[in-house]
């Protein structure tokens, strides 16, 4: 620290912080420590917002939904009525698009890789989420919803190769071997990279939330 006393500037100064903390006793058990912030002191449900959140979401179903019938009615009608001359029966408007529902993407190996990887880290969440609101992840032990996520994104290694497989194959892929090591390695590795980035900015400027690579 740089400071200047009478015209002369001084660098070595020692900067002493001090703290004190009181102890006081309690009546609450260590295992019921949690119960203030888990437990729910306001009954009140606050319908308004819920009733508020439910007609906004019907009355844009609603507005999409006029919006789709409007734009195909015609070709509904179309459709429906019988064709004489071969010219008509030609397929027109929006059922076009039926030829290219299964024609095969510009980059079959990596969407099977993308869609396996998403089916992987949706059901951590879900599956997550469903045993967090169930009670069985405590914030009482730190660290257990994350060790969660990560032993669960492990075992749904599973549905992501399976779900990468089933698309290779429907896309007709032949390079099977290669769409496995990828499902495998290419999103931890983008993480592992990112993570090891980070790491090595926060060691170099000496932060404390550094992760020491011993461990």
């Amino acid at each position: 620290i740089n400071a200047e006393y009478g015209g002369k500037k001084d660098k070595n100064i020692q900067v002493i912080y001090t703290y004190s903390v009181s102890w006081f006793p309690s009546d609450v058990k260590w295992a019921s420590r949690w119960d203030v912030y888990l437990r729910m002191t306001d009954d009140q449900i606050y319908w308004f917002s819920i009733i508020n959140s439910l007609m906004i979401v019907l009355f844009l179903t609603e507005m999409v939904a006029m919006i789709m019938l409007r734009t195909l009615h015609k070709d509904f009608q179309r459709y429906s009525e019988a064709f004489d001359s071969q010219e008509e029966q030609e397929e027109t408007g929006w059922k076009l698009v039926h030829g290219d529902v299964f024609r095969t993407p510009n980059y079959p190996l990596l969407l099977s890789v993308f869609v396996g990887t998403g089916a992987q880290v949706l059901s951590m969440f879900l599956i997550t989420l469903i045993v967090a609101v169930l009670g069985f992840l405590s914030p009482a032990n730190r660290g257990s919803l994350m060790t969660a996520m990560i032993i669960l994104l492990v075992i749904m290694g599973m549905v992501s190769g399976y779900v990468a497989a089933r698309l290779c194959k429907m896309f007709k892929v032949q390079e099977w071997k290669r769409c496995a090591a990828m499902t495998a390695l290419l999103f931890p590795g983008i993480v592992v990279v990112i993570f090891l980035i980070v790491n090595f900015s926060l060691v170099s400027v000496g932060s404390s939330g550094a992760v020491p690579f011993q461990t």
